[in-house]
């Protein structure tokens, strides 16, 4: 066997244990109380996004998607097992007096989590490997947009896909008038949104020199 055989072997072998590993990370952050939250005071950032975030920028869009889909997939179950009078938006097996989920909470749990595993290679990629030779700051630019541009590609299309599949139903069990629903969904965004953008930033910044020093990234 070629020496750039047995390379191009180690380097799928490496990407199966890194894909591995940051699956796992998902999992454990989805199902272990607290950890896949971060308290803000007024809120809870969610960073379980965060692993898809780093698995796209490291291992790719395919293997991005995998694990949006895996962090898809745990939201499925939580909101099954351990619902809220809102998991019927994620869990088509969930049902709250005449309220219930369908498909359209698979696409709600599913589409916007398989996109947080695309949507940062491209910006990481846009913003770094376009350039002979970059800079320790552009990557590092590189590296916080595109754990901001992977958590609002999260909230922006969860909860405008909320607005657009489940309004009615969402307006009812929060007891706001349809009317003002996007207003109350704007708010979310602002108050959830934005401060779970930031940390996704610094925690991928941070996380991200540390794998790119030693030398992880696999496209």
């Amino acid at each position: 066997m070629s020496t750039l055989k047995i390379e191009d072997q180690k380097k799928k072998s490496l990407n199966l244990v890194l894909l591995a590993l940051f699956a796992g990370v998902i999992v454990v952050m989805a199902f272990v109380p607290f950890v896949g939250y971060i308290p803000l005071g007024f809120t809870r950032a969610t960073i379980i996004h965060v692993p898809v975030i780093i698995g796209s920028i490291f291992l790719g869009p395919k293997n991005g998607a995998i694990l949006g889909g895996v962090f898809g997939l745990t939201s499925v179950i939580n909101n099954t097992i351990n619902p809220t009078p809102a998991s019927f938006v994620f869990s088509p097996f969930y049902e709250l007096g005449d309220v219930h989920g369908g498909i359209s909470s698979l696409i709600v749990a599913m589409v916007p989590r398989i996109l947080v595993g695309v949507v940062p290679y491209f910006v990481f990629k846009f913003v770094v490997e376009r350039v002979d030779n970059p800079s320790s700051i552009r990557t590092s630019v590189g590296l916080a947009l595109s754990g901001i541009a992977g958590a609002l590609t999260n909230t922006l299309l969860v909860m405008n896909l909320i607005f657009l599949l489940f309004r009615d139903n969402y307006a009812s069990i929060n007891k706001i008038d349809v009317s003002v629903l996007y207003k109350f969904i704007a708010g979310i965004i602002a108050v959830n949104g934005v401060p779970e953008a930031i940390v996704a930033g610094i925690i991928v910044l941070g996380l991200g020199k540390v794998l790119l020093k030693n030398n992880l990234k696999q496209v």
